[in-house]
């Protein structure tokens, strides 16, 4: 059970409904954002996750950006998050526990697992294989994306975010898929 109600059109202040008007424009309103809607400063904090996608997107690839992404949610155990990327390495055809990598692939979902485990043990071995793929510029920008998806993840599973209604059949089973 959430922990915070939604903001919904019906129930929204003012300045939430200028919110809420403001994010529909561009995303649908998940569960998620339903939520961050109870702050404009709080959604818009969530809404620069977007805005990295977009930006790692044309070097990453939005397919690693998604395995990066995941590889996160897995290891902050984010049910929400880790569901919602399931679900688009499905859609794929990729098996979310069999996926076909190359050494940048691993690289890049090393950096993120580690990102969640523990920033400050990133060590000089991994850095210098992300050196290898990406310029500095890259770097910071997947290191702050990742910082993002962390973000995502911690406010969904401290708030309990329900998993939206798009992610039927996209469940993750935290006993097997967190192991």
């Amino acid at each position: 059970m959430t922990r915070i109600p939604p903001v919904t059109r019906e129930n929204a202040t003012p300045e939430q409904l200028a919110a809420y008007d403001e994010v529909a424009k561009h995303h649908a309103i998940s569960n998620m954002k339903a939520a961050a809607l109870q702050s404009p400063a709080a959604i818009d904090a969530i809404l620069q996750w977007y805005e990295l996608f977009a930006a790692v997107k044309p070097w990453l690839g939005e397919r690693l950006a998604i395995l990066f992404c995941d590889a996160i949610s897995r290891e902050n155990r984010c049910e929400l998050c880790a569901s919602f990327m399931k679900k688009e390495i499905v859609l794929w055809g990729e098996d979310p526990d069999n996926l076909k990598l190359d050494d940048r692939d691993a690289t890049v979902i090393a950096f993120g697992r580690q990102l969640a485990r523990d920033a400050n043990r990133v060590n000089d071995d991994l850095y210098a294989k992300l050196e290898k793929y990406f310029t500095p510029p890259q770097i910071v920008e997947l290191t702050v994306f990742g910082t993002l998806m962390i973000m995502n993840n911690l406010f969904n599973s401290a708030l309990r975010i329900p998993l939206d209604d798009a992610l039927d059949g996209y469940h993750v089973d935290p006993e097997t898929y967190f192991a």
